[in-house]
């Protein structure tokens, strides 16, 4: 399936590794979630999900099933991290999250599975089939649906309504505020560059090639690292050809794929591509996958190694 690197496998890895999080608008989010944080002391209390459904909960949820990477990184960063009792198989930060039993590929899940093990809620997503969730509900489990993250405020919001769920409200704005925290830090590195670099983002390569447009939560990293995106004069995630990024001309290249066994090198080694700056440069690299592309609380650090990998001279 990663040889092929169709269509198809293309919906699993964006949901899998870059959908995963939630959010339906900003203002929504932010204002049910603050709302909803003032009743999590209550031994009854409620919270609304990003379908809109009110969800009530007795007392504090004791184990929960994630079906999301993005939100199980919320739970740890949350520290509630070992109430979960199933997760995806892309969950693998923190190094905990490994051990927890696997009942979702993160675009389908193991409804008996999550029904046997009990839990006291399921936090959910939207993407998909919305009858998906129904077996569960039918078993009486608490779901609560939260919609994936497009930009920073989303990721808060996203914190704000799970710290809500599990009674940790004051926790959950700790978290944001570190978050907050990181990205003024970084920020603060790179304001002071006048002429921004043009970089290409890669995140599927030859020979279906796609890229991070406008309107997706990497151009808001790259916003936030101070680099201008080649194609952010496209939407969505698109797909480009060799001679799109030729004429683009970037003067940086980062990729996020990790599933070929020298990523780099085959960019380098691209014909045609001897003419881009970044090639002639070497200035092809890396990044983390999962934290490059995974609306959570690690946000800061995806935006800090964007801003190395493009200016390292400012963090020496």
């Amino acid at each position: 399936m990663k040889k092929l690197f169709n269509v198809q496998w293309l919906t699993v890895l964006f949901l899998a590794m870059i959908l995963a999080g939630c959010g339906t608008s900003v203002d929504t989010k932010n204002k049910d979630a603050s709302q909803d944080t003032q009743q999590t002391e209550q031994t009854n209390y409620k919270v609304t999900d990003d379908r809109g459904v009110e969800i009530e909960f007795k007392e504090v949820p004791k184990t929960v099933v994630s079906l999301q990477p993005s939100n199980t990184e919320i739970l740890f960063a949350l520290g509630v991290g070992d109430k979960i009792v199933g997760a995806t198989e892309y969950d693998t930060y923190p190094e905990e999250a490994q051990k927890i039993e696997r009942v979702s590929d993160s675009v389908n899940f193991n409804s008996e599975r999550i029904i046997a093990l009990k839990p006291d809620v399921v936090i959910a997503y939207t993407i998909g089939d919305k009858e998906a969730m129904k077996p569960l509900e039918d078993a009486g489990i608490k779901v609560f649906v939260i919609q994936s993250a497009a930009t920073f405020d989303d990721v808060y919001g996203d914190i704000e309504q799970i710290a809500a769920v599990m009674g940790v409200a004051d926790k959950g704005n700790e978290v944001n505020e570190e978050i907050k925290a990181k990205l003024a830090d970084v920020k603060a590195k790179v304001k002071e560059v006048k002429a921004p670099k043009n970089v290409y983002l890669e995140i599927s390569p030859k020979p279906d090639i796609y890229t991070a447009g406008s309107g997706t939560f990497q151009q808001e990293i790259l916003d936030a690292a101070n680099v201008k995106n080649v194609f952010s004069d496209l939407s969505s995630w698109a797909q480009v050809s060799e001679e799109d990024v030729i004429v683009k001309n970037p003067d940086v290249i980062l990729t996020t794929v990790n599933y070929t066994e020298d990523p780099i090198g085959e960019i380098l080694a691209r014909d045609g591509w001897n003419t881009v700056t970044a090639v002639q440069n070497k200035a092809v690299q890396t990044l983390d996958t999962d934290i490059s592309n995974r609306p959570g609380p690690r946000i800061g650090e995806a935006v800090e190694l964007v801003a190395k990998a493009v200016y390292p001279e400012l963090f020496k």
